[in-house]
Protein backbone atom coordinates (compact mmCIF):
# COMPACT_ATOMS: atom_id res chain seq x y z
CA UNK A 1 0.00 0.00 0.00
CA UNK A 2 1.03 3.64 -0.59
CA UNK A 3 2.46 5.00 2.49
CA UNK A 4 1.78 8.85 1.68
CA UNK A 5 1.35 11.03 -1.55
CA UNK A 6 5.58 11.68 -1.61
CA UNK A 7 5.94 7.96 -2.69
CA UNK A 8 3.72 8.26 -5.59
CA UNK A 9 5.20 9.12 -8.94
CA UNK A 10 4.23 8.08 -12.62
CA UNK A 11 6.00 4.24 -12.09
CA UNK A 12 3.80 3.67 -9.23
CA UNK A 13 1.88 0.50 -10.20
CA UNK A 14 -2.28 1.16 -10.81
CA UNK A 15 -2.94 -1.53 -7.99
CA UNK A 16 -1.48 0.01 -5.41
CA UNK A 17 -3.18 3.99 -6.29
CA UNK A 18 -5.99 4.95 -4.19
CA UNK A 19 -9.60 3.69 -5.35
CA UNK A 20 -11.16 6.56 -8.22
CA UNK A 21 -7.20 7.84 -8.18
CA UNK A 22 -8.36 9.65 -4.73
CA UNK A 23 -5.93 11.98 -2.73
CA UNK A 24 -5.76 11.86 0.67
CA UNK A 25 -3.35 14.50 1.66
CA UNK A 26 -2.30 17.83 0.53
CA UNK A 27 -0.18 18.38 -2.39
CA UNK A 28 3.38 18.88 -2.25
CA UNK A 29 5.87 20.23 -4.77
CA UNK A 30 8.86 18.16 -3.00
CA UNK A 31 7.15 15.04 -5.07
CA UNK A 32 7.88 17.40 -8.60
CA UNK A 33 10.38 18.85 -9.92
CA UNK A 34 8.63 21.86 -11.25
CA UNK A 35 11.95 23.79 -12.33
CA UNK A 36 11.48 21.41 -15.47
CA UNK A 37 9.16 23.47 -16.82
CA UNK A 38 11.34 26.82 -16.87
CA UNK A 39 12.66 27.86 -20.10
CA UNK A 40 14.06 31.19 -18.51
CA UNK A 41 16.78 30.86 -15.19
CA UNK A 42 17.15 33.44 -12.70
CA UNK A 43 21.29 34.30 -12.48
CA UNK A 44 22.28 35.48 -8.59
CA UNK A 45 25.32 37.65 -8.50
CA UNK A 46 26.15 38.13 -4.50
CA UNK A 47 28.61 40.61 -5.36
CA UNK A 48 25.70 43.15 -6.36
CA UNK A 49 23.15 41.71 -3.88
CA UNK A 50 22.95 43.93 -0.46
CA UNK A 51 21.01 41.20 1.29
CA UNK A 52 17.78 43.21 1.04
CA UNK A 53 15.57 39.82 0.90
CA UNK A 54 13.08 41.98 -1.35
CA UNK A 55 13.40 39.25 -3.90
CA UNK A 56 12.53 36.34 -1.45
CA UNK A 57 8.57 37.15 -0.14
CA UNK A 58 7.74 37.89 -4.06
CA UNK A 59 8.82 34.10 -5.14
CA UNK A 60 5.76 32.46 -5.95
CA UNK A 61 7.46 29.30 -5.92
CA UNK A 62 9.39 29.83 -2.57
CA UNK A 63 12.81 29.07 -4.49
CA UNK A 64 14.78 31.80 -2.42
CA UNK A 65 16.18 30.09 0.65
CA UNK A 66 16.86 32.31 3.65
CA UNK A 67 19.22 31.17 6.46
CA UNK A 68 20.18 33.09 9.26
CA UNK A 69 19.09 36.18 7.54
CA UNK A 70 20.94 35.95 4.22
CA UNK A 71 19.51 34.32 1.00
CA UNK A 72 21.27 31.67 -0.96
CA UNK A 73 21.48 30.33 -4.31
CA UNK A 74 18.36 29.44 -5.92
CA UNK A 75 16.19 26.35 -5.67
CA UNK A 76 16.19 25.57 -9.51
CA UNK A 77 14.19 22.15 -9.06
CA UNK A 78 11.36 24.07 -8.16
CA UNK A 79 12.02 27.84 -10.18
CA UNK A 80 9.31 28.56 -12.78
CA UNK A 81 11.87 31.54 -13.87
CA UNK A 82 8.81 33.68 -13.95
CA UNK A 83 11.47 36.38 -13.17
CA UNK A 84 9.39 38.28 -10.54
CA UNK A 85 12.54 38.52 -8.51
CA UNK A 86 14.16 40.40 -11.17
CA UNK A 87 11.97 42.48 -11.52
CA UNK A 88 11.60 43.63 -7.69
CA UNK A 89 15.89 43.66 -7.21
CA UNK A 90 16.78 47.20 -6.64
CA UNK A 91 20.11 46.54 -7.12
CA UNK A 92 20.27 44.22 -10.33
CA UNK A 93 22.16 41.57 -8.84
CA UNK A 94 19.79 38.85 -10.48
CA UNK A 95 19.53 38.76 -14.34
CA UNK A 96 17.41 36.55 -16.23
CA UNK A 97 19.19 34.40 -18.78
CA UNK A 98 17.66 31.74 -21.68
CA UNK A 99 17.80 28.63 -20.08
CA UNK A 100 19.84 25.98 -22.37
CA UNK A 101 19.47 22.15 -21.30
Amino acid sequence: MIRDAYHIDEHTPWQEMTPGGEIYQPGTSRAVHTGEWRSDVPVWDPARCKQCLLCAPFCPDSSIPVTDGRRGEFDLDHCKGCGICWKVCPFQAIRMEQEVR
